[in-house]
């Protein structure tokens, strides 16, 4: 709560209405007791009073409370039935009043466990999720990028396709190279056959030549050859 100064004049001011007013706490004591373990004792607590163990001691206890207050002497009963048993149901009624607390503090605990459990088990679902998503695109991804992939038998049809290609291409080679050693025999031999006519045209104009020669000469110019039967008498 703001202060409150006093005025000049003596008199008190007001608070002002632009401060908060604080809440007052009550200084009460408190007993140092960890949640967390009486938390637990409660649970624990909770957990053996709905056990077959605590129902059969419970009933041992009521019924043997009742038989000794009942057939027992008065003078030794504690909870006389003429006054209906009301020690015993004091207790089960403080029992009863301090049971219900403590069970439902255990549910509450329960139940923040789960939320807890179910916030985890959320997110392990979402990562789940996420990692199935992611892991799917990338499955799609490889099946399309599989599409452009060689595969076994595509690449022994290329090869085929190759090794076909390149046999037809030495298949053309080699009729071309026939081909050409085709064409330079003839080449030869019709410059053999050119060769064997310029010399035949070379002989047979040298034997125009020759004759032309010898029919230009007279007669009496002719000598006889001396080799000849009756030229060297001729020439003597």
């Amino acid at each position: 709560m703001p202060e409150l100064r006093p005025r000049r004049g003596g008199r008190e001011r007001l608070p002002r209405l632009d401060q908060p007013v604080e809440r007052r706490r009550l200084a009460l004591p408190v007993a140092p007791i960890s949640q967390e373990r009486f938390g637990a004792w409660s649970e624990a607590f909770a957990r053996f009073m709905g056990t077959a163990q605590f129902l059969v001691g419970m009933t041992v206890f009521v019924v043997a409370w009742l038989a000794w207050n009942t057939l027992a002497p008065e003078q030794w009963q504690f909870d006389p039935r003429t006054l209906n048993y009301t020690l015993l149901t004091l207790i089960l009624s403080l029992q009863a009043s301090y049971a219900a607390p403590l069970i439902l503090l255990a549910q509450n605990r329960q139940a923040d466990r789960d939320r807890v459990a179910l916030e985890q088990d959320r997110d392990r679902d979402e990562r789940n999720l996420a990692d199935t998503e992611y892991l799917t695109r990338e499955v799609a991804a490889l099946r399309i990028a599989l599409r452009d992939v060689a595969t076994r038998d595509f690449v022994r049809s290329e090869l085929r396709d190759l090794v076909e290609e390149l046999e037809r291409e030495r298949a053309s080679a080699i009729k071309a190279a026939k081909v050409k050693a085709r064409a330079k025999t003839r080449a030869k031999e019709r410059a053999r056959q050119r060769a064997k006519a310029g010399k035949v045209a070379r002989a047979a104009e040298k034997a125009a030549r020759a004759a032309e020669k010898a029919a230009d000469r007279p007669a009496d110019d002719v000598l006889p050859d001396p080799g000849a039967p009756g030229g060297a008498a001729a020439a003597g």
